[in-house]
């Protein structure tokens, strides 16, 4: 075994791997760049910097991300959402036709998805529904083969809500050291009000955290995700993501984001969505037509209903989309709802009070 144990997981080609090399890693300094065949002006605008490449990862957010999640520079990479930093470990752990990844269901839909476009297996350890969709650590534990390379945990879980308890993620952690990589979903951590995973990085090189800017920040048009692990593990996600991962535009709406006036903004945000997740909960719990709400510690509810068809089309008659997740195992006739502002909450529970 390799002195990193993550290093033996991943597949031995991507090790091998020479990146590509752009312009904007080659360059440094110089005041006339002709070296990127780069249009020298911005016809249809004339905005400056728009004709150019921007940086791979750019220094200045980078270091904004990394006191935002206070840890080091080289723990972080950017990517396009959270789902390319998904994407991004499928690729580089999972040999298409052979390998694994193992998933919590009732969980994020993505990880599936971007196992089959790898051709990856996908290994279903449910959620434990009679507890509040807890985490069943020894289950996982059994499941584990050595095709298995990534396990995917999403705390707080989405569609379900709520926090995984962090011992039993560390029980995984510490417990699959050399056996496979643990990737824990964090979009949802600010509305939990807990300290992230992050802070276990250290003696864990088989843990990796995803974040974004998309939930607390209120930037989900901006598909701006980052990937927190091991200096090791970054280094080679870097020899496979896109060459510039991160537009220009997307830089400058980020950058105003993580700033001490930005990241209070968002914190302010946060704590009136947790404040009409409390009342709109209450409210829900009320209705003649939920049968049952799940704790969340996101910012959105989940509960089941007697009849989800009949809640979505009376929602959908005014105008409010809520999201129906009966598909997703174990939630027969349940609806997911995103807390909005609290007039478009109270339109919701006025249709679903209808029901």
């Amino acid at each position: 075994m390799s002195a990193d144990p993550v290093l033996s997981l991943l597949r031995p080609e991507i090790l091998a791997l020479s990146p590509y090399s752009s312009a904007r890693k080659e360059s440094s300094g110089g005041r006339i760049w002709l070296d990127a065949n780069e249009n020298p002006l911005t016809p249809s605008t004339g905005k400056p910097l728009l004709n150019r490449y921007p940086e791979p990862q750019p220094a200045d957010l980078i270091a904004r991300l990394a006191a935002y999640y206070a840890v080091a520079e080289n723990n972080i990479l950017v990517t396009r959402g959270s789902d390319e930093g998904i994407d991004l470990l499928l690729r580089a752990f999972c040999r298409a036709g052979q390998d694994a990844i193992l998933i919590t269901p009732p969980t994020y839909g993505m990880y599936a998805v971007s196992a089959a476009i790898q051709n990856a297996r996908v290994v279903a350890v449910p959620l434990l529904a009679d507890k509040n969709f807890a985490l069943n650590p020894e289950a996982v534990l059994a499941a584990i083969t050595p095709s298995v390379k990534l396990v995917f945990l999403c705390s707080p879980n989405n569609p379900t809500g709520a926090l995984l308890a962090r011992r039993d993620v560390l029980q995984l952690v510490q417990e699959l050291l050399s056996k496979a990589v643990v990737v824990v979903d964090e979009a949802y951590l600010e509305f939990a009000g807990t300290p992230s995973l992050t802070q276990e990085l250290a003696g864990n090189p088989n843990l990796v955290v995803l974040r974004t800017l998309s939930k607390a920040f209120g930037l989900a048009g901006i598909r701006c995700g980052v990937t927190i692990a091991s200096p090791t593990l970054i280094s080679v996600l870097q020899k496979i993501i896109a060459p510039y991962p991160v537009p220009t535009p997307v830089l400058e709406a980020a950058l105003a984001a993580i700033t001490t006036d930005g990241v209070t903004a968002a914190q302010r945000s946060v704590q009136g969505l947790i404040a009409e997740r409390i009342r709109v909960t209450a409210r829900l719990a009320t209705l003649p037509c939920v049968r049952r709400l799940w704790p969340s510690d996101s910012n959105f509810i989940l509960f089941e209903v007697t009849d989800s068809a009949r809640v979505m089309s009376a929602t959908r008659a005014v105008g409010v989309v809520l999201r129906d997740r009966s598909r997703d195992y174990s939630l027969t006739n349940c609806v997911r709802m995103t807390m909005g502002t609290p007039d478009e909450n109270n339109a919701a529970l006025e249709a679903i009070a209808r029901v």
